[in-house]
């Protein structure tokens, strides 16, 4: 008698912790919305039409830079302009970084995939990754009330 007391005590535990986490998360994201932060890495020749093709959806905030890397290709190959050897393992990419309210981040990375693909090898890669908080620094605002795109 004394075992399912015991058991009934753990399941009455259990249950209690289990209303009382389901309860947190739902308060800690009514509170927090989610953002994600989209890294992309493009051809170069396309980077016009994808910052085009962003503002049309109204995601006007992003960085960018031009980065170096190698693909999965791994041969070496030099090329011999006006007699200089030249390395061409390495190819030249845009990187852009956007940091984006959870609902906006399905649009903006088909914005990306089509507006970035020409169908050949070396079109690029996108990566998604969580963002716990933002902050913009000149009002304070924090949370997804920072970013500046729209809903």
């Amino acid at each position: 008698m004394e075992e399912t007391y015991e058991v009934r005590l753990n399941n009455l535990a259990n249950a209690a912790r289990y209303r009382a986490i389901s309860f947190y998360y739902q308060t800690i994201n009514a509170v927090f919305k989610p953002m994600k932060k989209i890294e992309a890495i493009i051809r170069t020749s396309q980077y016009e039409a994808v910052k085009k093709a962003l503002h049309e959806i109204d995601i006007d905030f992003f960085t960018w830079w031009d980065v170096t890397g190698q693909g999965n290709d791994k041969k070496h190959r030099t090329e011999i302009y006006r007699g200089t050897v030249r390395d061409t393992s390495y190819i030249s990419r845009r990187y852009l970084s956007i940091v984006v309210r959870d609902v906006n981040l399905q649009k903006t990375v088909d914005c990306l995939i089509k507006n970035a693909r020409t169908g050949e090898v070396g079109d690029g890669k996108i990566f998604v990754s969580d963002i716990e908080q933002s902050y913009r620094i000149r009002t304070g605002e924090s949370g997804d009330e920072s970013l500046y795109n729209k809903d």
